[in-house]
């Protein structure tokens, strides 16, 4: 398991524009997702196993999964961009490698390729039990654009 108190942190007004970004999203606070390690090219998101999160067999659902990992990865892939940029997702592709299960899902974007139009990202999302003991659940690519960010 990665020690995360060795990772590099993102700046601290990276850090404010990415968790200001985070705190704007519905859907991340209706899943109970968090940020955990906002890295310059990697983010890290955590989602507590619930109730809620599962699917008829119990394990979290595939959208959860999903969606905490578009998260992560957009996140990552801002933390390299300048104040003025925002990013959307152009497109992602996810493999469920086993049913998704544990504590909680911790989803971790990190950027392969930065351009000044696209981004290209890895996603993987672990299962992590009580113990600490981590399994990967799911891994993917995803492809983002830069855009300009909207006058407020």
């Amino acid at each position: 398991m990665e020690d995360e108190t060795q990772q590099e942190q993102a700046s601290p007004t990276v850090q404010k524009r990415v968790r200001d970004s985070f705190n704007r999203q519905g859907l991340m606070a209706h899943l109970g997702a968090r940020l955990t390690h906002i890295g310059p090219g990697r983010v890290h998101i955590v989602l507590p196993a619930r109730p809620e999160m599962a699917q008829q067999h119990g394990y979290v659902h595939a959208g959860a999964t999903s969606a905490i990992a578009d998260s992560a990865g957009g996140y990552a892939a801002l933390t390299l961009f300048n104040e003025d940029s925002e990013v959307l997702t152009v497109e992602y592709k996810i493999n469920l490698l086993t049913p998704a299960a544990g504590t909680h899902l911790e989803a971790i974007g990190t950027v392969l390729r930065s351009g000044r139009t696209l981004t290209v990202c890895q996603l993987e999302v672990y299962g992590v039990q009580g113990d600490g003991e981590r399994k990967l659940v799911a891994n993917g690519q995803q492809t983002l654009i830069r855009v300009t960010r909207p006058a407020e």
